[in-house]
């Protein structure tokens, strides 16, 4: 096959891939030397990029990252490959079978109309399948807020959970009241820092529960966010500059003028 060519339906465009893939990694002095372990903070870093260009937006930015992490998930296979442990045929097969085990309503006799049901019985499917705790599934080393959001979905996946939002809310309101008797705004006396920090954690977990329940994704909503602040802040610090001034030389009420300027922008 030349892997030249470029105008390719699906399939030849994979295999096209793997034999180029093949070539780097016999030719190239830095492809050669790769290991699982090298490319590990590399696939993290390409994971990130193609988050960025969701939340951006730009289709194009997606299919060029969706490209670079695909080179990724190849080059993992090529290198099981050579220890002989699987290869990208079985990293295909394997999770074909997975999906159709874990789909039985499509592929069996199993019935699920709603997407809850679904969920409910792909947790259920996972625990037959050796997994010794629903929340086992969840990688230790998620960032918390990720973790906080994939725990309560699973939980809610066997049952769970609460049944109205109102209720969450309830709790949302209780886990603020209890982190504000730990942590007075008015009392500057010294508190319990460990205990506060606990309050606190329960309240951020509460209002990522009541998130999940308004079908907000709160990873993406705090991620907005922090790029809104970023471009405001940007706004102000170029506002400064135009003065011949730094942050530091001007007053808040100087700053907070340039602040609702550039919430209009």
């Amino acid at each position: 096959m030349n892997v030249f060519d470029q105008q390719l339906q699906p399939a030849t465009a994979f295999e096209r891939l793997l034999a180029i893939m093949e070539d780097l990694r016999k030719q190239c002095p830095w492809d050669k030397k790769q290991t699982m372990e090298s490319l590990r903070h590399l696939t993290i870093e390409e994971t990130y990029e193609l988050s960025d260009a969701i939340l951006e937006g730009g289709m194009q930015e997606i299919r060029k990252e969706l490209g670079d992490l695909m080179l990724h998930l190849v080059f993992y296979a090529k290198i099981g490959s050579e220890t002989n442990d699987f290869n990208i045929t079985d990293v295909l097969n394997g999770i074909c079978e997975k999906l159709i085990n874990r789909h039985p309503h499509i592929y069996g006799d199993v019935i699920a109309e709603t997407e809850e049901q679904v969920k409910q019985n792909w947790e259920q499917i996972k625990l037959k399948e050796g997994n010794k705790s629903v929340l086992g599934g969840v990688p230790s080393s998620l960032p918390a807020l990720v973790k906080a959001s994939r725990i309560q979905e699973k939980a809610r996946g066997v049952g769970f959970d609460w049944e109205e939002k109102e209720q969450v809310w309830e709790k949302v309101e209780e886990e603020l009241q209890e982190f504000k008797d730990e942590f007075n705004v008015a009392d500057y006396s010294e508190i319990d820092l460990e205990k506060a920090e606990g309050e606190f954690g329960d309240l951020l977990f509460s209002l990522i529960n009541y998130a999940r329940f308004i079908n907000i994704n709160p990873e993406n909503a705090l991620e907005k966010t922090n790029r809104k602040f970023i471009k405001r802040f940007q706004y102000l610090e170029s506002k400064a500059k135009d003065l011949n001034k730094s942050l530091q030389d001007m007053t808040l009420a100087e700053m907070d003028v340039f602040w609702n300027e550039a919430k209009n922008i």
